[in-house]
């Protein structure tokens, strides 16, 4: 068989009679992590939505490299803005996907933060939220940590 699938001199019927003897299709391949986190983010966003958040922004960066990076940027029904960092797992062992956020993480989230604070006249209230999204389950932690100290 070549390339394009059809058998020597393109007779499509050597190539289906080579076929027949093959393994079925296996199942499709297991998302990447690129597409589990965003799934994670995009239901994580719909929660959140569902609860009366407008999104800002959405995967917002510093420039350069060694920067941050939030997920979401959202807009409370106060006024608040909130920084949110959604976190996926496929399962709790480890600590689960809060245990992930460890001192480094808060640290480039407030970076950013303060970055993308810039850009604005004045700055609103702010909050640093954390959506976990575990085994089907989506989990809303608010205030989860603050800027202080960074």
């Amino acid at each position: 068989m070549d390339f394009l699938g059809k058998g020597r001199r393109g007779n499509p019927a050597a190539a289906g009679a080579q076929r027949q003897g093959a393994a079925p299709a296996s199942a499709p391949p297991a998302p990447t992590t690129k597409q589990a986190g965003d799934a994670a983010e995009a239901r994580a966003l719909a929660h959140l939505q569902a609860a009366g958040l407008r999104l800002a922004a959405r995967n917002y960066r510093t420039p350069g490299r060694g920067g941050g990076e939030i997920d979401l940027v959202m807009r409370d029904r106060d006024g608040t803005l909130v920084f949110v960092e959604v976190r996926q797992r496929a399962s709790r062992t480890h600590g689960g996907a809060g245990a992930s956020i460890g001192a480094a993480k808060q640290r480039r989230i407030v970076f950013a933060a303060r970055h993308y604070l810039l850009r604005l006249a004045a700055p609103p209230p702010c909050r640093f939220d954390v959506v976990l999204v575990e085994q089907g389950t989506v989990t809303w932690l608010q205030a989860a940590f603050d800027a202080q100290g960074w």
